[in-house]
């Protein structure tokens, strides 16, 4: 069966902070689709970041690219394997130059925090335990 992708097409001020930063978080870069205007980050199999600076990423819209820092264009989820998990991407996040976004949220079945990327780009890290998603 075809497995569908995502790619996740970012504007970034500072191209190398941003790379460094994910570089930080354990995330390496693939030379094959990146180049000096834009970064090819694989998350997994299935999700591609692509950060792009600001000139690279207005040749795909004509919309006005906004303030990440001010403005929210979007929320990104990503799944964790466990609470420890998510603690530890957002401690990654914060000791690379990213803060800490939000109140951390604990249901006891879903555990979940959220970082700004130093671009101000919001990431949430979530767990759910396995056992209640079955019931």
């Amino acid at each position: 069966m075809y497995q569908q992708m995502i790619f996740v097409n970012l504007a970034t001020g500072d191209l190398d902070a941003a790379k460094k930063f994910f570089a930080e978080l354990g995330y390496a870069i693939n030379p094959q689709f990146s180049d000096e205007s834009t970064a090819s980050i694989p998350l997994s199999d299935a999700i591609v970041v692509m950060l792009h600076t600001p000139e690279k990423y207005a040749q795909f819209t004509k919309k006005k690219i906004v303030d990440s820092t001010s403005s929210s264009e979007v929320l990104l989820a990503l799944s964790a394997e466990s609470r420890d998990q998510v603690d530890d991407l957002v401690n990654k996040a914060v000791a690379a130059g990213g803060t800490v976004s939000g109140e951390t949220q604990d249901y006891g079945f879903m555990y979940g925090r959220a970082f700004d990327d130093p671009d101000g780009h919001t990431w949430e890290v979530v767990w759910m335990d396995p056992a209640s998603i079955e019931e």
